[in-house]
């Protein structure tokens, strides 16, 4: 039980940390500490505003519920807390036997200004390629605020009750390291604030039933290189050292805490350790060090944390690594790291992402039945998500009549079911991205999940796909 001399004290401190007034001030949520969060969030208070000379709180519900011991949070299916080593854990949601469909919440977290271009134009950030030199060119404070605002009204309550609306049960969610702020090194350039943000998302899906997979998709140093999905596009990856393993590692064992601590994280149920890492040859050292080291260790240190937490094993996270070699029949492909599974142990809690973009696939004729033949035969395997994928395809192709939007609708939601299908021999997949903004948005549905409902080209129900796929008559 917290008293309420304790929350002063918590409020205090964070008052301090945050150089303000406490006394009548508003407070910035973003920046609370996470056993302040906490304090507040299992106890139902809101955090918007406190004033610590009458520790004057707005209660949500009454004050019954400011006890710790006993809160537990909803969740789809009765759950049951536990207490382990101090910390109040809480179990994990899977969904049912069905397949996981799912969309990636990109731009939410680490904004690619390709697909988000009006919000980026909007936060200031028009002159800059990145986040990193956003927040280096506009400074520090001007960023944090610009970011915040982004972090409000990229993803709302509305996208996932409209994901849960269409079939959908999953969401992706990729993160950058620096949303632990602990490990941010001096010299580096990162928007602040974003783990309460993550919270609340999260929450969200809980609310409504949806699964949820966080995915490390940019490592300490930068793990792949001329990329604006690490935040930081430049030419030589700096992740592959034990220096910056370690920051990652502290990233995993934070994140993986507060997904067994903290209520609102009930149905995240995988965490992905890094997103798509450098290739061989050209990264071939780094790529090896990455398998021999990085990856199994990653995945001890993640179990190690659940073990301090004594977490039961049912309620364990499975752990995912890009599926580098793995199940692609026929075309030759792979993401190009090496094998995963010669550093992983032969477990159920080990899973693998692999990113099937037929756009990038020159192997494939360029016609429409070659590329719905291809999508037919795809099957990926045991333990493996399709992690990202789109209706994309080659940019040499895309403008052509063909292939084109305006007039091609039902082509392209032959396509859908295509892909979808046959990424359901896995284990299931999640559409990159969401949502889009600016020309992408409204003129090119092909990366846009919401915006190709919209449009009449992906179905209302996303389990749809054996019914609509054209594979029956390729196979």
């Amino acid at each position: 039980m917290v008293s309420f001399g304790e929350l002063e004290d918590l409020l205090l401190q964070d008052a301090d940390r945050q150089q303000i007034n406490p006394r009548g001030t508003d407070i910035d949520v973003q920046y609370l500490s996470s056993q302040l969060y906490q304090a507040l969030e299992f106890g139902k208070i809101s955090p918007f505003r406190y004033n610590t000379s009458v520790v004057a709180i707005m209660l949500w519900n009454s004050l019954f519920y400011f006890f710790l011991g006993t809160a537990s949070a909803w969740t789809p299916q009765s759950r049951v807390a536990a207490r382990a080593n101090g910390e109040q854990l809480t179990e994990r949601w899977l969904p049912s036997d069905k397949k996981i469909r799912g969309v990636n919440l990109g731009s939410q977290f680490i904004i690619e200004r390709w697909m988000a271009e009006e919000s980026w134009k909007t936060m200031g950030c028009s002159a800059y390629n990145d986040e990193w030199q956003c927040v280096k060119g506009i400074g520090q404070a001007k960023a944090n605020a610009a970011f915040k605002k982004h972090w409000e009204t990229w993803i709302t309550e509305d996208d996932i009750k409209q994901i849960a609306s269409l079939g959908l049960n999953a969401v992706r969610i990729p993160v950058g390291y620096w949303m632990h702020e602990d490990i941010i090194q001096d010299g580096e350039y990162w928007p602040r604030g974003g783990i309460w943000h993550l919270d609340r998302i999260v929450g969200w899906c809980k609310d409504h039933g949806i699964y949820v997979l966080i995915g490390l998709h940019s490592g300490p140093g930068i793990s792949s290189p001329n990329e604006q999905f690490t935040g930081h596009s430049v030419p030589d990856p700096g992740f592959y050292t034990p220096e910056n393993y370690e920051r990652a590692y502290k990233f995993l064992e934070w994140m993986t805490k507060r997904i067994h601590t903290n209520g609102n994280y009930t149905t995240v149920g995988m965490l992905e350790v890094l997103n798509e890492p450098v290739h061989v040859p050209k990264w071939k050292d780094e790529a090896a060090d990455m398998i021999k080291n990085y990856y199994p260790n990653a995945y001890k240190r993640i179990q190690a944390m659940e073990g301090y937490l004594k977490v039961p094993a049912a309620d364990r996270l499975h752990i995912q690594f890009m599926a580098s070699t793995l199940h692609i029949p026929e075309t030759g492909k792979s993401w190009g790291s090496g094998d995963p599974r010669t550093s992983l142990p032969d477990e159920d809690t080990v899973f693998f992402d692999a990113h099937r973009y037929l756009s990038f696939d020159n192997r494939i004729a360029g016609n429409k039945k070659a590329y719905i033949q291809t999508a037919c035969k795809d099957d990926m395997g045991r333990h493996v998500f399709v992690g990202e994928w789109s209706l994309s395809v080659n940019s040499t192709l895309k403008n052509t009549d063909e292939f084109k939007v305006d007039g091609q609708e039902t082509w392209y939601k032959a396509y859908w079911a295509a892909q979808a299908e046959s990424f359901e021999k896995s284990d299931g997949w999640f559409f990159w991205s969401w949502k889009c903004d600016g020309k992408l948005g409204k003129q090119d549905w092909r990366w846009c999940y919401q915006s190709a409902v919209a449009a009449g080209v992906i179905p209302k129900d996303a389990g749809s796909a054996a019914s609509l796929s054209p594979c029956a008559r390729y196979t």
